[in-house]
């Protein structure tokens, strides 16, 4: 898969808040370099809309660690097209409905859910690493807990208001302050679950990008990714 020889088997673990451009850089990042992508919230929105499906009560911990084994949640990795399916249908849309958005944090701190969704990430970190194609991953953990020994470990931020219309763009929204308020309230959610809490690993490398463009961003992390390959070729 990686014509030039850049970054083989490499991986390229990207944390950081809603908003703050994680999905559109590690995907810039892996069309750029010829990696493979995963976007692990994805994972977490499949398993969430799944429970809502079954009218599982996402609000009782105990119910949803019982049926988190059953969905069969496979991730298309082709930054191009990425792909997401619960039990063989094609989820991408759904997942990204209000009603699922309002739920998944809830349904994220579940330590059930997240054993079993770290365990699939991994073996498609695992396999991107075997097949030499290396991977570029995005979520709220990957650098603390799913991929901690990734060379290249970066948090990715912005403003609350370069967040908050970023994401309104994406929604098709013009109310900023709501949007906002939402992203705030996501954010307390995501930090301040007992496991695997949203946070900065001390060794990982944080890029404000409020004040830059997409490419700026997917340039200064290829950037990354080039001198790291460069040192384990070393």
């Amino acid at each position: 898969m990686n014509a030039h020889g850049h970054g083989e088997g490499i991986v390229i673990a990207i944390d950081g808040p809603s908003g703050s451009g994680k999905s559109s850089t590690a995907k810039g990042v892996a069309r750029a370099r010829e990696l493979r992508y995963l976007d692990t919230g994805a994972m977490y929105r499949a398993m969430t809309w799944w429970m809502i499906q079954h009218q599982v009560d996402v609000a009782d911990a105990a119910a949803v660690a019982a049926r988190s084994a059953e969905p069969v949640i496979t991730m298309g990795t082709d930054p191009e097209a990425p792909t997401v399916r619960v039990d063989g249908t094609d989820v991408a849309r759904a997942i990204r409905t209000d009603e699922v958005t309002g739920r998944v944090s809830t349904v994220s701190a579940v330590p059930e859910v997240r054993e079993r969704l770290v365990a699939l990430q991994r073996d498609i970190i695992a396999e991107a690493r075997r097949d030499a194609a290396g991977i570029v991953v995005e979520g709220r953990d990957i650098t603390t807990v799913v991929a901690p020994e990734a060379p290249v470990r970066l948090y990715l931020t912005a403003s609350a208001q370069a967040r908050a219309v970023r994401r309104s763009k994406e929604n098709r929204t013009s109310d900023v302050a709501a949007t906002e308020a939402a992203l705030a309230l996501r954010d307390r959610l995501d930090s301040s679950r007992a496991l695997s809490p949203l946070t900065q690993a001390e060794d990982s490398l944080e890029l404000d990008s409020s004040g830059l463009s997409l490419d700026e961003v997917v340039a200064l992390v290829v950037k990354l990714a080039d001198e790291a390959a460069e040192r384990t070729a070393r």
